[in-house]
């Protein structure tokens, strides 16, 4: 049960707001709540059209204990269904697939095409019988979810109750507008499974203020007084001013077309509310879909994107291997922050009001998704 005061003061002015209470990082039933309004309610992040690149090409993703899968249909269209045989509610998809024909159920055979009708109920109305008159067929299609896809990452609003993604999110987008061009996986993704609720994640990407501590390696180049911060409708992060490309002698990758001058130079890191944090550099990107594992655990599934195929392979390893150590930099502090929920007199905490504003964004918008 939440404590409406307790979010109320969440979305007071920065200097005196109290950060979220512990039952929002530790309590089963809140983490439900949070669920349904913040995952279930919004526009999340559910996987990338990468992890699908073929016709056929299926992917089963849980997500807040709604079973899914990713589809590239006979058309080249990524869709995201409900994966359960509408027959018993058996699950379809058990790993990842490439379907040949149809989407065909292991229980009773019921067959779906990739669009997700279905296309077959055999023996339905008795043996050798496949139609039966006293069922209608005709409304049993696989239940697709509402999709979207932005900068690769494939966005789903499960309870169908959100705006369309395009107005959801039109400040973020018309920010990065001239980073609209083709994102290329490198086939390099790589996973984290982490001690913290996956809130804990998101707020600590939003913020530079931990960089001279927590990544001393990458404050020497950009430094915390080279930051600036992000706020904005549905998102906030952070940005820096000073980005050095990675280069091998001569090589280095391509830029994205197009680009204004400061992006020789800058770098932004934006987390889209709820789960999917972006950074973008003048020459490569990445995607991070956090998918919560209960109030204290969660996956941060991390994407790496150039304007080309193929970009440098052996740049691209380095990159790889760079980034993922940044975010093993942030392990400790996240599990950190999760043991110390359970500190009863730990009152939510407070914000830095010079430091801490994306932060803050983030626990307002919570709580406002909640109903402060």
């Amino acid at each position: 049960m939440k404590d409406i005061d307790a979010l109320i003061a969440v979305r007071h002015p920065i200097g005196r707001a109290s950060g979220l209470p512990n039952a929002h990082y530790m309590d089963v039933s809140t983490f439900a709540e949070e669920s349904q309004a913040l995952l279930l309610g919004q526009w999340a992040g559910l996987g990338v059209a990468a992890q699908v690149p073929c016709p056929g090409d299926a992917v089963p993703i849980t997500f807040a204990g709604v079973p899914l899968f990713l589809l590239r249909d006979r058309d080249g269209d990524v869709r995201v269904f409900q994966n359960v045989c509408r027959h018993r509610g058996m699950i379809l998809v058990s790993e990842p697939t490439r379907i040949e024909g149809a989407i065909r159920c292991p229980y009773h055979s019921w067959c779906y095409s990739t669009q997700g009708r279905l296309v077959a109920t055999p023996h339905v109305g008795g043996p050798g019988r496949n139609s039966d008159p006293k069922l209608d067929t005709s409304d049993l299609g696989l239940i697709e979810v509402r999709s979207h896809i932005w900068r690769d990452v494939v966005f789903v609003n499960i309870d169908g109750t959100a705006p369309p993604f395009e107005r959801a999110n039109a400040e973020v987008i018309a920010r990065w507008a001239e980073f609209d061009a083709p994102l290329h996986h490198d086939g390099r993704a790589f996973s984290l499974d982490i001690a913290c609720n996956w809130k804990l994640a998101v707020e600590n990407y939003c913020e530079s203020y931990h960089l001279p501590w927590v990544h001393p390696g990458l404050n020497a180049y950009s430094r915390l007084e080279d930051h600036y911060p992000i706020e904005g409708r549905g998102h906030a992060g952070q940005g820096t001013e000073v980005y050095r490309q990675l280069t091998d002698g001569p090589k280095r990758f391509p830029d994205f077309p197009g680009l204004a001058p400061k992006w020789d130079t800058a770098a932004e890191y934006i987390a889209v509310f709820p789960n999917v944090l972006l950074g973008t550099h003048r020459d490569h990107a990445f995607a991070i879909v956090l998918h919560p594992d209960g109030p204290s655990r969660t996956q941060e599934h991390i994407h790496i994107y150039y304007a080309t195929e193929q970009a440098e392979p052996d740049l691209a390893d380095r990159n790889s291997a760079q980034w993922r150590g940044v975010f093993e930099e942030d392990v400790f502090v996240v599990e950190g922050m999760q043991k110390g929920r359970a500190a009863p007199g730990f009152d939510g905490g407070r914000f830095s009001p010079a430091m801490d504003g994306p932060t803050h964004a983030f626990h307002m918008w919570v709580a406002q998704c909640l109903g402060a």
